[in-house]
């Protein structure tokens, strides 16, 4: 069984290989598709998800993977029985269309449905936010720590619209208000993972979103967590991986933000 830096070298190897073929791509023209009313893929999804499973499958032959753009048929029961890499080979594919630079790639190994290593890199930027379990969460060769509040009054919070569900705009609405009116600020950038690797870094105090699922959020978990954040779903379990809906704080916010977002989503 590989070591667990042996995990995190292979996700850094195959997050990597994705963003070569995504900054080769960058500006060029792309054939974009619907995957279903405002979520696209595009021929560069395709290709640097074609080399970062490459890469996987070269490094450890064999081992399941679940990626955005060819779901396999893993229900979480599965997931738990044995390695598991957890593969987002875009994330921010808008972003990616319309030349905005804020996309990233992300590899994570789940081992009994847990992250234990992973990476986020910024493809335009090239940072490369990587952890894993009990090794800290670092930034090329910089230790991360969350920036700690006890109040959010000075807080930056990051967080993404839920546009696969739109059903859920009007509370989503009403949960931002919440947020906005009692912190410093509140941002959509666009990437998820980026947001919770943003967190991990200190460069805003909470992230939440919903409707999310498990490529999105995998490795920037894990960054979050090493890093010192507390990361939950809506109600405050340790089952956002899998239920899509999530918030991720430095300790001192978490409570505050978990609470906002139970009281306008009380049926999560």
């Amino acid at each position: 069984m590989p070591t667990t830096s042996e995990y995190l070298q292979g996700a850094r190897a195959a997050a990597q290989a994705g963003a070569r073929v995504l900054r080769q791509r960058w500006g060029q023209h792309l054939q974009v598709h619907d995957k279903q009313r405002f979520d696209f893929v595009t021929d560069a999804d395709l290709a640097s998800e074609k080399a970062v499973l490459e890469t996987i499958n070269r490094l450890f032959p064999g081992q399941a993977v679940l990626s955005e753009e060819t779901p396999a048929d893993l229900a979480q029961a599965q997931a738990m029985q044995g390695p598991l890499w957890v593969v987002d080979p875009l994330d921010g594919t808008t972003n990616y269309i319309h030349g905005f630079p804020h996309v990233a790639v992300s590899v994570a190994l789940l081992e009994g449905g847990v992250p234990l290593a992973g990476v986020v890199l910024d493809v335009t930027k090239d940072e490369e936010f990587a952890a894993s379990r009990g090794g800290g969460a670092w930034l090329g060769e910089r230790r991360l720590t969350v920036a700690d509040m006890p109040a959010p009054e000075k807080a930056l919070l990051l967080t993404g619209f839920p546009f696969r569900h739109k059903q859920w705009l009007d509370p989503y609405m009403e949960l931002f208000r919440d947020v906005f009116l009692e912190s410093a600020g509140a941002r959509r950038a666009g990437s998820a993972a980026l947001d919770l690797a943003y967190v991990a870094a200190g460069r805003g105090q909470g992230f939440w979103e919903l409707g999310l699922k498990p490529w999105d959020m995998a490795a920037g978990i894990l960054l979050a967590e090493e890093a010192g954040g507390v990361v939950s779903d809506f109600h405050g379990t340790d089952q956002a991986l899998w239920r899509g809906d999530i918030v991720a704080a430095c300790p001192g916010l978490h409570g505050w933000l978990q609470g906002l977002c139970a009281r306008r989503f009380p049926e999560f």
